[in-house]
């Protein structure tokens, strides 16, 4: 699955807008966010639709954010993420 492309990232416009008020992130790269010095939140495109990745601790958990839904959960899990470190 690769990286999201400007493309993509032009499509997630409001998205990324939503993202950029939530604060406690820098975004080193359009669509890429840190939290502090670590990668926190990127975007994927793939075949099946597009998706984000959520740093989980260690890990990465991937939220589909091809609807309105879809993306209200990235949010809201993307608070709670910065919330409770």
């Amino acid at each position: 699955m690769k990286h999201a492309n400007e493309e993509t990232l032009n499509t997630l416009a409001d998205l990324l807008a939503e993202i950029r008020l939530v604060g406690g992130l820098t975004e080193k790269k359009r669509g890429i966010f840190y939290r502090k010095s670590q990668a926190f939140l990127h975007f994927h495109d793939d075949p099946t639709g597009l998706f984000a990745d959520l740093r989980d601790g260690k890990d990465w958990q991937r939220f589909p954010v091809n609807t309105p839904e879809e993306r209200s959960l990235l949010i809201a899990s993307l608070i709670a993420r910065l919330q409770n470190p």
